[in-house]
C-alpha cells in the first residue's frame, strides 16, 4: 500500500516536473538561462562569488528549503488523499479530479519556489559570472 502511494507520488512528480527533465540542459530554454544553486556554490571561487553574493544565496537557499519542505508535506497529504480515493471499487471521478487539482496545485507551488530561487540567484550574478557558469556547465556536459 505504501509502495503504491510512493509510486503514485513519483509518477505525478515525474510527469509534471520541467526542472527534472532528462534532456540535456542545452535543449531546455529555461534551464539554459538559469543556474542551480549547487552549480553556483560548487564553482563559487572560479566565478569570483563575493561574500555578499554567497551570503545572499545561502539565505535564499535556506528560505526556499523551508518553504519547499512545508509544501512537500502538503503534497504528500494531497497524494495520500488521492490514493485513498483511488482505492475504492468505484472511483468517484469528480472527487478524484478535484483532488488531482489539489495535488497539481501543491506541485505547482513547489516548482514556483524552485524557479523563484534560481531567478533570485541569477539576478545576483554578474554577466561575467553567468558567462563563466555557462561555460563550466557546457564543459561538464561534454
Amino acid at each position: 500500500m505504501k509502495l503504491a502511494l510512493c509510486a503514485l507520488a513519483a509518477l505525478l512528480l515525474a510527469a509534471t516536473s520541467p526542472l527534472r527533465a532528462q534532456q540535456p540542459a542545452v535543449s531546455d530554454p529555461i534551464a539554459t538561462n538559469l543556474f542551480p544553486p549547487e552549480l553556483v556554490m560548487q564553482h563559487q571561487q572560479e566565478i569570483g562569488l563575493s561574500d555578499e553574493q554567497r551570503s545572499f544565496i545561502m539565505s535564499e537557499i535556506q528560505q526556499a528549503q523551508q518553504r519547499a519542505t512545508t509544501q512537500q508535506w502538503q503534497l504528500q497529504r494531497e497524494v495520500e488523499t488521492m490514493a485513498e480515493l483511488l482505492r475504492h471499487d468505484t472511483v468517484d471521478e469528480a472527487r478524484t479530479i478535484a483532488q488531482l487539482d489539489r495535488v497539481l496545485a501543491a506541485e505547482r507551488e513547489i516548482k514556483r519556489i524552485q524557479i523563484t530561487l534560481v531567478v533570485r540567484i541569477r539576478n545576483r550574478l554578474t554577466a561575467d559570472q553567468r558567462a563563466r557558469l555557462t561555460a563550466l556547465r557546457a564543459a561538464a556536459h561534454e
